[in-house]
């Protein structure tokens, strides 16, 4: 007696999904890197401090 064939549709579809899970995390990795990269900042001297510590404080219209 001749063996089915087996599908292949299970792995195919599995590959894909690996795919896009690796593929997501592939981006999320790099999106995190560069916002860190970004978040280079410098220390705030008193007067921009004050001016956004009132203009946090002032309700705006």
């Amino acid at each position: 007696m001749a063996e089915k064939p087996k599908s292949m549709v299970l792995g195919v579809v599995a590959a894909a999904v690996f795919a896009g899970l690796g593929r997501m995390v592939i981006q999320k990795m790099l999106a995190d890197r560069a916002a860190r990269e970004q978040r280079l900042t410098a220390p705030l001297d008193k007067e921009t401090r004050a001016k956004i510590s009132d203009a946090l404080r002032t309700p705006s219209k």
